[in-house]
């Protein structure tokens, strides 16, 4: 992925990774499921129908290009830009090399009134999930049922989405973008979470030191020594144990093997 969530850093067995700074989050979906209207709604706190950027009033967002737009949000206490890809593909997923490699994270799209537009996700979801095997980080993935204000006019139920989203492991909610600001914003705030949480799982699984002994000279045969991936002791609680050899009743000093306590030896 081109762009790592949060800043860079060598990180040291004292050191705390720092928490991201960035977030790019890319709004997934076939046209007419609302997308545009999520991000207005979360931009702006407004219907899409009721924004006008012509009235020149303060913009709480900044415009970086075409179709993508940044935030500075605080979740959880802790700052983040937001950023958002407003993607317009036409006809079903297209050029989707452009999103998947520029976002941390995805939110794709339907109408609950719209059963093309449930079916029409499935196939985002796929692309984005052959796109995180391997992947680390990984790029959280959210389901959003859109128009829940079009509840009269379901066509996709909760059961059907969650299963789906159950079967891509992914997250899933329903959201009106014309009514409710609140879930909207709580929707690509937890996009942020996710994310932050994919981040900090791949700082702490590289934040393992690797430890390797050589064999003691005196030993017959010499012990294999296998590297152990292990979390190094604090200094003030590390202690030195001696392992004696079986030959300790000898007349010659048996030799003995160090080792520091919390590693092993296989």
């Amino acid at each position: 992925m081109s762009l790592v969530f949060g800043k860079s850093r060598t990180l040291s067995a004292a050191s705390i990774p720092e928490r991201p700074a960035e977030c790019n989050i890319a709004v997934l979906g076939v046209t007419g499921s609302g997308k545009s209207a999520l991000t207005v709604k979360f931009l702006t706190k407004r219907f899409i129908s009721e924004y006008d950027p012509s009235l020149g009033e303060v913009q709480c967002f900044i415009y970086v290009s075409e179709d993508t737009y940044a935030s500075e949000e605080t979740v959880d206490q802790q700052p983040v830009l937001v950023k958002i890809m407003d993607t317009a593909d036409q006809d079903g997923p297209a050029n989707c090399e452009r999103y998947l490699n520029w976002a941390n994270a995805f939110l794709v799209v339907y109408s609950i009134d719209n059963r093309h537009s449930f079916e029409g996700s499935q196939q985002y979801l796929e692309i984005v999930s052959t796109h995180n095997k391997g992947l680390q980080p990984e790029a959280p993935i959210i389901l959003l049922g859109n128009k829940l204000d079009m509840e009269r006019y379901r066509q996709v139920s909760k059961s059907d989405a969650g299963a789906v989203a159950s079967r891509y492991g992914c997250l899933f909610f329903e959201v009106s973008a014309c009514l409710d600001y609140l879930s909207v914003q709580s929707a690509f705030h937890e996009a942020v979470r996710e994310t932050r949480r994919e981040s900090e799982r791949g700082l702490a699984s590289r934040a393992l030191f690797i430890t390797e002994e050589k064999p003691v000279v005196g030993l017959a045969p010499a012990l294999p020594i296998t590297a152990c991936l292990k979390e190094l002791p604090a200094p003030t609680t590390a202690k030195l144990v001696t392992v004696k050899s079986s030959r300790a009743q000898s007349k010659r000093r048996a030799p003995t093997l160090t080792l520091l306590r919390g590693f092993k030896i296989f």
